[in-house]
């Protein structure tokens, strides 16, 4: 991964708070994830892991939980992948 998607992954697990929607869907995107239009929410997924779901809101501004997951389930992917242990 690069420095700058690196970087995005670090300030999410260090502030989860006040973060906007674009910026979620840009750290998600970096790692490979895809976002498709779902009823009241926007769906998540990843191609390689079908299992590794979450869904948004279509607020501009997210709570620090949504933040939180996405970490988590990027972490989960790398780790599956090899590059985190």
């Amino acid at each position: 991964m690069g420095d700058r998607v690196g970087k995005l992954l670090e300030k999410a697990k260090k502030s989860p708070a006040n973060w906007k929607r674009k910026e979620l869907d840009r750290l998600y995107q970096a790692y490979g994830f895809v976002i498709e239009n779902g009823g009241k929410h926007d769906i998540v997924k990843c191609e390689r892991y079908p299992d590794l779901r979450a869904t948004l809101p279509r607020h501009n501004s997210v709570i620090k939980f949504y933040v939180m997951y996405a970490v988590k389930l990027i972490e989960e992917m790398l780790e599956r992948d090899g590059e985190i242990s």
